[in-house]
């Protein structure tokens, strides 16, 4: 299994984990939630990975929050720190792997 793949893999497995959480997210299960993702997001610019999914995901969480929407806030964040960890597995298992690639 590829790299990418193994990193989308993952990223659905917590995507599917998370989609099981408890209904009734409070404000602070949002800001806390939205805090983890943009640490993960960081991480990932820090390795020039960031993936543009992620981005759009953490606004849609901001937007859901700012509305009162814990639910779907708390939701979209966990997505989003999900993509920036995949992001992240992918920037670090491909750095070394990418001279297994090149022609020789």
């Amino acid at each position: 299994m590829s790299t990418v793949m193994r990193a989308i893999f993952a990223a659905s497995a917590l995507l599917v984990a998370t989609a099981t959480t408890a209904l009734a997210a409070s404000e602070a299960d949002y800001k806390a939630a939205y805090a983890a993702a943009e640490a993960a997001n960081k991480e990932a610019g820090s390795l020039r990975n960031q993936w543009t999914t992620t981005a759009s995901t953490l606004a849609a969480a901001k937007k859901a929050g700012e509305a009162g929407d814990f639910d779907t806030a708390v939701a979209q964040a966990k997505e989003a720190e999900a993509l920036a960890k995949a992001s992240i597995f992918q920037a670090t298992s491909e750095k070394e792997r990418w001279k297994d690639m090149e022609v020789r």
